[in-house]
């Protein structure tokens, strides 16, 4: 009895050990970052297996996953056709969550959330619209007293995926802006300082009086900025939150055709209570996995995040995608496989 008892004690310690020593590698968005470490621990503590995200922008994300030295890759961009075709092999995207980028700003005076367009907003980041108290400002904020002191804008100056989810919204409402920077991961901005990834821009705003800058909710909710109730595509004001991010993808979940491949913009969304500035963000993976044993590994993490994770999104400030989705994004899962 002696000797067996250890037998499977030596066999419980070896298999503990062997899922303790698996772990998958991943490289991206900063948008999500918050999400993901708490997904990452969680998963940790339940299933033994480790994996370890380096938050470096979406354009750091999607270059690593293309040059092969991650499992996984993260984005809130959706890869390009480009980009696509200069991959190592067919990569999936994987919605996570749905995430607003907020429009933080630094005026101690105000008590009430600032209101702003997006041609309002293109006009800012343009280098148009350079003092607080310019009349297509206090235009839309009745009664409000704004400084006449310089707006400071502060962007992103890495690779980012946030950056995408702005100017695809600034490029959607604004001609201007669409013939000028355009969308894109990475800008050339016309005015502005630079700071990298979502903690750098808060960073950035919370300590320059009159900043103006861009950043995912949870970032801003961190740093206790306010934040801007955007103009959306149905005319209302809308600040940022859980809900009203989930309004901005209520209607694309109930009408992707079946064979998407989820690299969908939802942006200026219909909807009276739909956030502007809102959008999905991406693990991206190959559909065949060179190691058959970090694939399995791989699988059962999506499949994890699809359930359990998608839980606790709402606690830090995320909105979780549709049970529809979630339903497709099972059976997509399944479609993942070594050396396919």
């Amino acid at each position: 009895m002696l000797l067996l008892a250890t037998v499977a004690a030596c066999g419980g310690a070896r298999e503990q050990s062997s899922r303790s020593s698996v772990a998958l590698t991943g490289a991206g968005a900063t948008f999500p970052y918050p999400i993901y470490s708490k997904w990452f621990a969680d998963y940790a503590r339940q299933s033994g297996v480790k994996i370890n995200y380096q938050s470096i922008g979406s354009g750091g994300g999607i270059r690593q996953l293309s040059e092969g030295t991650v499992d996984f890759g993260a984005s809130d961009a959706p890869m390009t056709d480009a980009e696509l075709k200069a991959a190592k092999g067919p990569v999936m995207h994987f919605p996570t969550v749905i995430g607003a980028v907020a429009v933080t700003y630094n005026l101690s005076a105000l008590r009430a959330p600032l209101r702003l367009t997006g041609g309002v907003l293109a006009g800012i980041f343009l280098g148009q619209i350079r003092k607080w108290n310019d009349s297509r400002i206090t235009a839309i904020n009745p009664g409000v007293a704004l400084p006449a002191t310089d707006i400071l804008v502060a962007h992103r100056s890495d690779g980012s995926g946030t950056t995408y989810i702005f100017s695809d919204f600034l490029s959607t409402v604004s001609h201007d802006w669409s013939q000028g920077p355009g969308r894109g991961k990475e800008l050339s901005w016309p005015v502005g300082i630079g700071a990298k990834g979502n903690e750098g821009v808060a960073g950035q705003v919370k300590q320059t009086p009159g900043a103006i800058g861009y950043a995912e909710l949870a970032y801003a909710r961190q740093n206790s900025l306010p934040t801007a109730a955007v103009q959306n595509a149905s005319g209302a004001y809308v600040e940022p939150s859980v809900e009203s991010a989930t309004a901005a993808a209520a209607g694309e979940a109930t009408t992707l055709p079946a064979n998407t491949d989820y690299r969908v913009s939802i942006v200026n969304a219909p909807g009276a209570g739909a956030y502007p500035i809102a959008s999905f963000t991406w693990l991206l993976v190959y559909r065949g996995q060179a190691d058959s044993a970090k694939a399995a590994h791989l699988k059962a993490f999506l499949h994890w995040y699809l359930t359990t994770g998608e839980q606790s999104a709402a606690s830090l400030d995320y909105a979780p995608l549709p049970p529809a989705m979630i339903q497709r994004l099972s059976s997509r899962v399944d479609s993942l496989g070594a050396g396919t």
